[in-house]
């Protein structure tokens, strides 16, 4: 037998496999045990002995889990502890375990194991001397050389390090009490046990037999833990953003392998937690306002028991005040040039969207009071709203959030719930500027033309304030109930249409068109942008893929329609995937080390790298193109004529077609058309039969009224697709035209504008849509009204270019640009003389 302060520990000892801590001499610990070794050990030794000595057993380190270890006995740590079971405890759900409350006596060392079933057994040595834990002997003989060095500047330590804790604290008011009767010798283990430390350190002080060794291990831990507090007290006198970067270079100091957080601390050494919380409120840096109130419910909360189902309601609307940015922002980025080479790499094209970026940048270097405006980008899918306020964002160095509101018919939505409510929370506003944490971030409202509305009320008129420059300073969410500062956010909304924004919503943002591209800028942003894009995502680079600029032009025009680019990021995918399986297949028809592979001997050859997708590869890949240049193959026959028309997704070309046969001259309308497409039907009947004798129009009887004896079918195709809209009004008239006279319409003119019954072209919107549909069609001449002219000025140089752009103030100028050689009864005519003013 060994002894170790008056305690003896057997030659033989039962030994525990743990890998959940480390069990030092002087230290209590708490083991959870549910491996087939350890449980047979607690139930066959533990719970059926009754002496000390029964209730004795060793302690030993796993590096792995016991659990996992059933087959064999795992290598056993070299050095263990000896230790007492306080407390056993058992259960049997969610499966049987035991927990062991454990008190550590001394170190031994494995000299043998005599036996592995049911639990371990071994021959033990004891490590421990009598004498380095007897106080008389040891202080004497220790105080003399290095040892007594080291054994004084430990304690000092440690009388420093319980100095600067809570001594409300009981286990640091225990402690207190015991470090002057302890033996020094027993300090660094007692110490290491206590202190925040990890398994490996304190294998270390475990694995430290001799004295002086064991002081030298401990003394760096409890040095880094007087630091760290250190550390702690001084940064909370610092400002919070202070705090982030004092505390944000700790990485792998203070207290390695653990993420530090300066309120977790606070809250771990702060017993009273409505102490915590009013000091959070006082640093929280929110109005008066605002402090008013939150410190009244705080008021509220001390005198509320915590059972009370308030009492949580309560403490969550507290925190929300606190996290939320009352006076935290980022600095912006104010340097034009960087900006505008950053928005230039980002997008191709945009330039109006780009000039109002640039023009905001420059107010705000000018003058840094400047509130946030309100941007609603309107434009059809696909061509980069969404990317662009992204892109925003970077570029000034600020936060972004996106809310989408597609489909949100509910007004707490936007203004949050009222707190007498079950489950209230507040908006996505106020959520979005707790996300961020910071009072200046741009916010992306997206699709706010698709606002729903319903017996909940009607989130369109909750944005009313939020998105006013001239009330969103004082933004007042349900939830909160106090006032918040908005005008900082820079608010961009997005929409595929302003037809469906309430009138009063759409006075308060400035719209900012967002057309779509031509054929040439889809080639460019293809190139740039889709086809890198593209290649990154399915593993393949441009020595595998390579995509020519006729084949990137085809893809464009014969398999894609579209304002957007989606349908051709879509495409280029399809590509990039059916190139992806054929590199594929050919890195695998190598045999591995010259050995034959009979599972891949009917596989192709591998390609030729790079593979170049011609215009055969792009039939093979996608298919037959689904789009032709049918143009001039229907208007062929007289009463066909060709129009523009605009969609929430982009412009788009429109056939008319009309026939007659003999009747009472009834007019049948097809086509899923709205009541303005009818009445400029009517329209046009009504001014071709008024002026039928000037152009020479006659019916099938060869009288002057064109409808005298006729029915007239006007039919506009694709009729499952509802029209509606006054831009069809000069299309009917010279469909109708072309019937009456029995001339053909030129095949590579198409037109749009609104007419009156005197024959005069009114001016229309989506200008710069409609023409480029025209131009994607392979149309020659666009005939627009002559007011619409200040609308060209948007279109893109080289569209203009490739365009004969007619201007036309009636519709005997709409007649003359439509058909070859004029129109009969408008050659010859002179315009109306201008009446000059008398006045």
């Amino acid at each position: 037998m060994a002894s170790s302060g008056g305690i003896q520990i057997p030659s033989r000892l039962p030994l525990l496999l743990t890998h959940e801590g480390v069990l030092l001499p002087g230290s209590t610990v708490r083991l959870s045990l549910d491996s087939p070794r350890n449980m047979q050990l607690v139930s066959q030794r533990l719970l059926k002995g009754t002496s000390l000595k029964s209730t004795m057993i060793g302690v030993i380190p796993n590096t792995r889990d016991p659990e996992h270890d059933t087959e064999g006995l795992p290598p056993l740590h070299k050095v263990g502890t000896a230790g007492i079971a306080v407390q056993v405890v058992g259960s049997n759900w969610p499966k049987p375990h035991y927990s062991l409350l454990i008190t550590g006596l001394c170190r031994f060392r494995v000299s043998s194991v005599l036996k592995e079933r049911p639990f371990v057994l071994a021959e033990v040595e004891q490590l421990d001397k009598l004498e380095q834990y007897t106080s008389s002997s040891s202080s004497s003989s220790s105080e003399d050389g290095e040892l007594g060095e080291l054994s004084q500047k430990f304690y000092q330590a440690a009388v420093q390090l319980l100095g600067m804790l809570d001594t409300s604290v009981p286990v640091v008011a225990k402690f207190r009490r015991l470090l002057d009767s302890l033996p020094r010798e027993t300090l660094p283990d007692v110490v290491a046990s206590m202190i925040r430390t990890s398994n490996k350190e304190k294998l270390q002080v475990l694995d430290a037999v001799s004295l002086e060794e064991r002081f030298r291990k401990a003394l760096p831990m409890l040095t880094r833990q007087i630091e760290g507090l250190k550390l702690l007290q001084r940064s909370r006198k610092l400002s919070p953003d202070h705090q982030k970067r004092v505390l944000s270079v700790r990485k792998g100091g203070v207290f390695p392998g653990r993420q530090f957080n300066l309120e977790e601390e606070e809250e771990e050494e702060d017993g009273d937690d409505t102490a915590a919380l009013e000091r959070k409120i006082h640093r929280a840096d929110m109005p008066e306002g605002a402090l008013r109130v939150c410190l009244k419910e705080l008021k509220r909360l001390k005198k509320m028991p915590q059972s009370m189902p308030e009492f949580a309601l309560t403490r969550n609307y507290l925190d929300l005040m606190v996290e939320l940015p009352w006076n935290r922002s980022t600095k912006d980025c104010l340097d034009i040039r960087a900006a505008r080479t950053q928005l230039d790499n980002d997008h191709y094209a945009m330039d109006k969207l780009k000039r109002r970026v640039l023009e905001y940048l420059a107010v705000r270097q000018l003058k840094t009071s400047l509130k946030g405006p309100i941007l609603c980008f309107v434009g059809p899918p696909g061509v980069g709203k969404t990317s662009v306020g992204r892109s925003i964002a970077r570029t000034l160095g600020r936060e972004f959030h996106r809310i989408a509101l597609g489909g949100v018919c509910d007004q707490s939505d936007i203004r949050g719930h009222r707190r007498t409510y079950v489950g209230s929370m507040p908006g996505r506003i106020i959520n979005g500027l707790k996300t961020v944490g910071v009072r200046n971030p741009v916010f992306l409202l997206d699709e706010v033309d698709k606002l729903g509305k319903s017996l909940q009320g009607d989130p369109a008129a909750a944005l009313l304030e939020v998105l006013d420059p001239e009330q969103n300073h004082s933004f007042t969410d349900h939830y909160l109930n106090v006032a918040f500062d908005l005008s900082q956010v820079l608010f961009i909304a997005t929409a595929n249409t302003t037809a469906t924004i309430p009138p009063a919503l759409l006075d308060r943002m400035e719209v900012l068109q967002v057309p779509g591209y031509t054929q040439e800028e889809k080639v460019e942003i293809a190139h740039r942008h889709l086809i890198p894009n593209q290649l990154d995502q399915h593993g393949l680079t441009l020595q595998q893929l390579l995509i020519p600029q006729d084949s990137t032009k085809d893809i464009i025009s014969r398999y894609t329609r579209e304002a957007g680019v989606r349908s051709l990021e879509r495409k280029i995918g399809a590509i990039c995937r059916a190139v992806a399986v054929r590199v594929a297949e050919g890195q695998g028809v190598e045999p591995v080390r010259g050995e034959a592979c009979p599972a891949q001997e009917d596989k192709a050859a591998p390609p030729e790298l790079p593979v170049v997708v011609d215009h055969v590869a792009l039939k093979d890949i996608l298919g037959p193109p689904p789009f032709e240049m049918e143009v001039s193959e229907r208007l062929t026959l007289p009463g066909v004529a060709l129009g523009l028309a605009w969609t929430p997704l982009g412009g788009e070309i429109m056939f008319v077609e009309a026939s007659r046969t003999e009747g009472e001259g009834q007019l049948t309308l097809t086509g899923q058309l709205g009541d303005v497409m009818k009445e400029s039907a009517h329209l046009a009947i009504s001014w071709l039969r008024a002026n039928a004798k000037t152009y020479d129009l006659t019916n099938v009887m060869g009288g002057s009224d064109p409808l005298d004896g006729t029915d007239i079918h006007l039919h506009f195709p694709a009729g499952a697709v509802t029209k509606d809209g006054p831009s069809a009004g000069v299309t009917i008239v010279t469909c109708l035209a072309s019937l009456f006279s029995g001339r053909l319409v030129r095949s590579d003119v198409a037109m749009t504008g609104e007419i009156t019954l005197r024959g005069l072209v009114l001016p229309v919107g989506g200008i710069k849509d409609k023409v480029l549909a025209a131009h994607r069609a392979g149309v020659k001449r666009v005939i627009l009204p002559k007011r619409n002219e200040k609308d060209l000025e948007e279109l893109p140089a080289d569209v203009r270019a490739h365009l004969d752009l007619v201007l036309t103030r009636t519709l005997e100028e709409v007649l003359n640009a439509s058909f070859d050689g004029g129109f009969p009864g408008t050659r010859g005519r002179t315009a109306d003389p201008q009446l000059s003013s008398k006045l």
